[in-house]
């Protein structure tokens, strides 16, 4: 049975930094890109990618500068970290698998995603 399990997120005060986790389990994980998508009460927001051997990234406009995605295959974890936190930064954390047909970085429209996470929620507020 496949699990992806988030967890990490908390109220942060602006400026501040959380790192959160994706436990994966029930799949080969490091033959996966893994990828962090957001949403906040409407459709999703894509962040961040990072392919199956952890050697490539790509970052949206979102998450450049202050986000930084990680994995560590023999954990079959993956991480995002983010810094200087902003109210706008507000929303569910969702890690995802995509679908190995879809093409990197899997932002596009036809992208496709064969494993959700529960989401994490991050709130940013004074």
């Amino acid at each position: 049975e496949v699990h992806l399990v988030e967890s990490g997120g908390s109220l942060v005060q602006p400026g501040g930094s959380l790192r959160l986790s994706c436990q994966a389990s029930g799949f080969t994980f490091g033959t996966y890109d893994m990828v962090w998508v957001r949403q906040a009460g409407k459709g999703p927001e894509w962040l961040s990618v990072i392919n199956g051997n952890g050697d490539a990234t790509y970052y949206t406009a979102s998450a450049t500068g202050r986000f930084t995605i990680s994995r560590d295959n023999a954990k079959n974890t993956l991480y995002l970290q983010m810094d200087s936190l902003k109210p706008t930064d507000t929303a569910v954390y969702y890690c995802a698998a995509p679908s190995m047909g879809s093409r990197w970085p899997h932002f596009d429209e036809d992208a496709r995603y064969d494993y959700w996470g529960q989401g994490t929620q991050v709130t940013v507020s004074s």
